[in-house]
């Protein structure tokens, strides 16, 4: 039994790795991509999945991007999972999708109020199986951020995090401001 589990946890890291690998290749469709319509939309799955959760979920509207709008959504996809993820044992649990205007054009987080992690640890993030948190604790692979990570690249753009134990965490990233070509 336990080679099988182990035989099945390795298939599923070899399949995680291949589609993380998909995301360095091919070409990017670039188009206008409505950020807060994708965040709602993937907190939506995200709330039929676990219909007794109660988050108070903030999502600030047209938040407007060019790029690829399948990766945009894996991007989000990602972000908006794992505060969903980190945030279940959080009595009040608040996720939030917005944007901050730099001098340098918008930055756009995720934002939650879950489990958190150690600035000590920051760096070890987004790369590929390096988990903060034990699988027991919260599921996963280690490969969700740093798939977001390659995105954001992909898209010419830049990824931090900020976090505290047990207050929550915030991913904050930017793309850049292209004009669509008519």
């Amino acid at each position: 039994m336990r080679v099988r589990r182990a035989a099945a946890r390795m298939g599923e890291l070899i399949d995680a790795l291949l589609k993380m690998s998909r995301l360095s290749r091919g070409e990017l469709k670039l188009e206008r991509v409505d950020l807060s319509r994708l965040a709602g939309e993937v907190l939506e799955e995200l709330r039929v999945g676990d219909g007794k959760r109660q988050v108070d979920i903030q999502i600030e509207p047209d938040l407007f991007v060019i790029g690829d709008a399948t990766l945009l959504r894996n991007l989000l996809g990602n972000l908006l999972g794992n505060a969903w993820k980190f945030t279940r044992d959080r009595v009040g649990a608040q996720i939030e999708f917005g944007a901050v205007q730099r001098e340098t054009g918008p930055e756009y987080f995720v934002r939650d109020n879950g489990a958190g992690f150690s600035q000590e640890y920051v760096d070890k993030l987004f790369r590929p199986f390096q988990r903060l948190h034990q699988n027991e604790d919260f599921a996963g692979h280690g490969i969700g951020l740093a798939s977001v990570k390659r995105i954001v690249e992909r898209h010419g753009g830049t990824i931090r995090a900020e976090g505290e134990v047990g207050r929550g965490a915030t991913f904050w990233f930017t793309l850049p401001r292209e004009k669509l070509i008519d």
